[in-house]
C-alpha cells in the first residue's frame, strides 16, 4: 500500500472550481485519484475533488507560511 498525504475524500457539498491544468499535471492527478480509492477501499475519487485537500495540505503543512502568518498576527 502507498503512503499518500492524503487520506480519504470526505463526501462534502462540491465546489465548483475552475481552473487550467497542463496534461502532466491532470494525468498525475487522476492517477493519484486511482491509488487514493484503490488503498483507502473506496471508488476511485474524481480528481477535481483532490485538489482543495491538497492544497489545504499544502498550505497546513507550509512552515515558512505558518510563520508569516502568526508574525502578521502579532
Amino acid at each position: 500500500m502507498a503512503k499518500l498525504k492524503l487520506g480519504p475524500i470526505a463526501d462534502d457539498k462540491p465546489v465548483k472550481v475552475t481552473v487550467e491544468l497542463p496534461a502532466l499535471l491532470h494525468r498525475d492527478l487522476s492517477r493519484y485519484a486511482e491509488i487514493l480509492g484503490r488503498d483507502s477501499g473506496q471508488s476511485s475519487t474524481d480528481p477535481l475533488r483532490l485538489i482543495v485537500p491538497m492544497l489545504e495540505r499544502f498550505i497546513a503543512t507550509d512552515r515558512g507560511f505558518a510563520k508569516a502568518k502568526q508574525e502578521r498576527k502579532t
